[in-house]
Parts: structure tokens; sequence; C-alpha cells
């Protein structure tokens, strides 16, 4: 079973938990998973306790996912597809854990989208998650310690109560002009 939130085109913030099949697909939703088998990348599927990963999709697309704060592996695990051009996890070891000097190979890639991450240090933000059309159909409430990576779409903050974050993007950066699309909310 997965908890799906779902909300309505003409009242894009309310919205209600259901708990539906794992079969289910509809278009507009939320996935949550705890205590849920994933995998990491290639690598084997392995049982995750007290996670709180939210994936938020509108018809069958990934706008945002949330790690909440408190979230907890028991081994270093990355909640987004292989595929995806901003891989999003959790690290963790176990005291005593030493990694090997490495360095990441140089590869080309080809990346065409500009996914952002960030997690909240202090402070309290809404996330603003708008549709292809511009239609806001999602605002997620972060606090000190949740994390986003915004995926797809357009979206906006509004800081509740002063806030500061780490946020990282794929580079390099071209500047507001070529980077940054400005659009009107319909």
């Amino acid at each position: 079973m997965r908890r799906r939130e779902v909300g309505s085109d003409d009242d894009a913030i309310r919205s209600e938990v259901v708990v539906v099949p794992d079969s289910d697909s509809q278009a507009d939703g939320a996935t949550l998973l705890d205590g849920v088998e994933l995998g990491c990348g290639s690598g084997p599927r392995r049982r995750i306790n007290a996670v709180s990963l939210e994936v938020i999709e509108h018809k069958g697309t990934t706008y945002a996912e949330v790690i909440w704060a408190g979230t907890s592996v028991e081994k270093t695990t990355f909640f987004s597809p292989a595929a995806s051009s901003f891989q999003f996890g959790l690290l963790a070891h176990a005291a005593g854990y030493q990694e090997e000097p490495h360095y990441h190979k140089t590869v080309q890639r080809s990346i065409d989208d500009l996914q952002q991450m960030f997690v909240v240090q202090h402070g309290i933000v809404d996330v603003q998650l708008f549709t292809d059309d511009n239609r806001l159909f999602r605002e997620v409430r972060l606090h000190p310690g949740d994390a986003i990576v915004l995926v797809h779409g357009s979206h906006a903050i509004k800081v509740v109560e002063d806030f500061q974050a780490l946020s990282v993007k794929q580079g390099p950066f071209f500047g507001d002009e070529i980077d940054k699309v400005v659009v009107e909310p319909s």
C-alpha cells in the first residue's frame, strides 16, 4: 500500500490523504514511502525504516521529491531514479566506517533540465508547485531539516518565517536572463 495525496484543480491547495493500492495510477498525487523496499541505483533492494519521502506528482509527472526532517536510513540510500539528472538521497554509515579515498570519473553527460534542491536550515517556507499550464496545484510547507528537490515545472517560494536554506543546482549557471523564465500563474 502507498499513501497518495490528491487535490482538486479548482482548489489547488485543498487536499485529502487517501490510501490506495500500489497499482493505482490516478493523475494527481504524492507518494509517501514509509518502511518500504527501495532500490539504490542498480544495487540491491533493501528495506528502509522510518523513512518519510514524498514524491509529488501531477498527471504522472514527478514535480518534486521531499525528504522530511527526522527521516533516517540504516545505509546510504538515494531515492531518485538512477536515470534522473539530479540524485537525491541520504548518506548514512555506522561509527567507525571509513570510506576509501576516491574521485568521481569525468564522464560526458547530457543534461537538458535544471533541477534545484534545498535543505531548510532555519525558518519556515512554503514551496508552491505549478502545472505545465501555470496552475498552482500544491503548496508544501518546509521546516528546518526538510529537504526538497524541484524536478519539473514552475515553482515559487513564500517565506512564512525568516528562513535560510542550503541550495544546490546543476551548473554552470548562465544567469537569470538565460536560465530563468518568470511565468504568470493562471
